[in-house]
């Protein structure tokens, strides 16, 4: 048989129903369900009946006389019923967050009626975020007026503290996916501020020239620079050769090449390289560590440039410095796109064995030699 505590928790369960039917101007419905299966041994039974009858402050209980062998003629519970929305939530101590969101709810709809659909949908939401939505409805109104702002958020002349908008971004990315038309927004991105419009701290990527001409060529007063990638992504560096590594030694350790530059690769920030318009014009060579990772990372980075080449991340090398072969990363082997079948081979050698060779342990003269044959072969 139902006892109090489970009655309190259908009724729990119930709530986000009730908060939903309000919002659409729904009367209340009554909850009622059956009190299940009575006990069959009489000091349980009425020990239960007793217990249920006396906490029934904010439920009601329906009996109905039925006739036993054994004790005769007993009341016996058969539904219990919830009458209104005041018992709702007086049972489950609900009634100040309720008042509290029927404020919110005026607030949103007052300020910022196009949300109504996403309110509809989201009540509980709005609870979770009681006591900011004066602040997250000034922010959304701002957007509304001035999509894609191309400010830093606390320069955004915005009625809320500095920090604010950074530190909601979750629920302000909700609001604004609801609120503002697609072309407001950059589908695309996921970082807050890049999908809205916004600037930010962008990481610096680092560029070595590699040819001693190109400087005075291009009209750059310097071979060795880092810059945001929105800037970097308008230098004239169309139709170069470009050599991007994974350690930095090995970037500043480089030989002169024509006509080349090198770029710090980051590792699994390759990604971010796609910003580089002019590296869809550039031959591509890419030089990781000899392992699973490594070979991961040449295909993500061959999804954004086809034209990408690895270097010395091949069975030549990998035998010619096995002794500084050490256990790598696991990895799971399998097809990776993009790879050509010798570099598939390698990928699936390295991580079957959990092996790696870090490029640094490669030794200076053979890089630079096969570095210069690859670059003289394909002038």
């Amino acid at each position: 048989m139902i006892t109090a505590p489970e009655i309190v928790t259908r009724a729990r369960r119930a709530y986000p129903a009730f908060l939903r039917s309000w919002l659409a101007g729904e009367p209340f419905t009554p909850l009622n369900f059956p009190v299940g299966n009575t006990p069959g041994e009489y000091r349980a039974l009425q020990k239960a009946v007793t217990q249920l009858l006396d906490r029934a402050k904010y439920y009601r209980v329906e009996l109905q006389t039925r006739s036993t062998r054994t004790y005769g003629a007993q009341s016996l519970p058969v539904r219990v019923y919830i009458d209104s929305a005041a018992d709702l939530l007086r049972l489950i101590d609900k009634q100040a967050e309720f008042a509290a969101f029927q404020q919110d709810v005026a607030l949103i709809r007052a300020q910022v009626p196009q949300l109504e659909d996403w309110l509809q949908a989201n009540p509980q939401r709005v609870i979770e975020h009681h006591g900011v939505w004066p602040e997250l409805l000034a922010v959304c109104s701002y957007f509304l007026a001035h999509p894609q702002p191309d400010r830093y958020a606390r320069e955004l002349p915005i009625a809320v503290h500095t920090k604010f908008i950074e530190e909601h971004t979750g629920i302000l990315r909700r609001l604004l996916d609801a609120l503002l038309p697609p072309q407001a927004i950059a589908g695309d991105e996921t970082p807050f501020e890049l999908r809205f419009g916004l600037r930010y701290d962008e990481a610096l990527v680092r560029i070595r020239l590699l040819d001693p001409a190109l400087g005075p060529h291009l009209g750059l007063p310097l071979h060795d620079l880092s810059a945001p990638l929105s800037q970097l992504a308008g230098l004239p560096f169309a139709n170069l050769d470009c050599v991007i590594v994974e350690n930095k030694l090995v970037f500043l350790t480089l030989p002169a090449l024509p006509h080349s530059i090198a770029i710090f690769g980051g590792g699994f920030r390759v990604d971010q390289l796609s910003k580089l318009p002019w590296l869809q014009t550039c031959r591509l060579w890419y030089w990781g560590d000899l392992d699973a990772q490594g070979f991961q990372i040449l295909a993500r980075l061959r999804s954004h440039y086809p034209q990408t080449r690895s270097l010395l991340m091949d069975a030549p090398t990998l035998a010619a410095f096995q002794q500084f072969v050490v256990p790598g990363t696991p990895c799971p082997a399998g097809a990776l796109p993009g790879l050509t079948s010798a570099e598939q081979a390698v990928f699936d050698h390295l991580a079957n064995s959990t092996l790696r060779l870090e490029q640094e342990r490669i030794s200076h003269t053979y890089a630079r030699e096969q570095l210069q044959q690859v670059v003289k072969r394909e002038l």
